[in-house]
């Protein structure tokens, strides 16, 4: 049974600032901070699924600058193609991975504001929706992007996640920016 993490609250004007900051624009449809580092500061936003009338399928979004930058070294040494390799050759992984998969898709439906569902399925854009995986990922066999599969584990827990825990203590960190 899947769980779907509840709506991001809404996000006040000093934490609107500092979003700029880690993100060095206006973060344009934010919906809420969806998770925080122990010392509050915003880690993963929140997103609209619907931005103007263009479709963005990623729900969670990295937004720490420090988070994200130790995220691209790992993925610099490799990391992403080893995934995919043990994805292929290890059963149980590759059956949860698709399970977050799922949730993520679920998750996404159900967090949408209802404008944008709406919105949605007028354009003919719900197949996207209900078929792509965490972050847009057509083919759920493969990972992508370290940083949206790193942002949905810190939201709803990830697989690859809890790999890049066990082998770079990330989780062990405090993010300030």
């Amino acid at each position: 049974m899947s769980v779907v993490p509840n709506a991001a609250p809404p996000v006040t004007d000093d934490e609107h600032a500092l979003i700029r900051t880690q993100i060095g624009r206006e973060p344009e449809g934010l919906v809420g901070i969806a998770a925080r580092s122990p010392s509050g500061t915003p880690l993963v936003l929140q997103m609209r699924s619907l931005v103007g009338k263009v479709p963005f399928p990623t729900l969670y979004w990295l937004s720490s600058k420090e988070l994200g930058k130790a995220i691209g070294q790992i993925e610099g040494k490799g990391f992403v193609k080893d995934v995919e390799q043990r994805l292929q050759h290890d059963e149980a992984l590759r059956e949860a991975y698709l399970a977050n998969q799922r949730d993520y898709v679920q998750a996404r439906w159900e967090l949408m504001l209802p404008e944008d569902k709406a919105q949605i399925e007028a354009l003919g854009f719900t197949e996207m929706f209900t078929r792509y995986g965490i972050g847009g990922i057509s083919q759920w066999d493969k990972v992508r992007c370290l940083h949206m599969q790193y942002a949905h584990h810190l939201v709803a827990g990830n697989v690859i996640g809890e790999l890049m825990d066990q082998e770079f203590a990330l989780n062990e960190r405090d993010y300030l920016l």
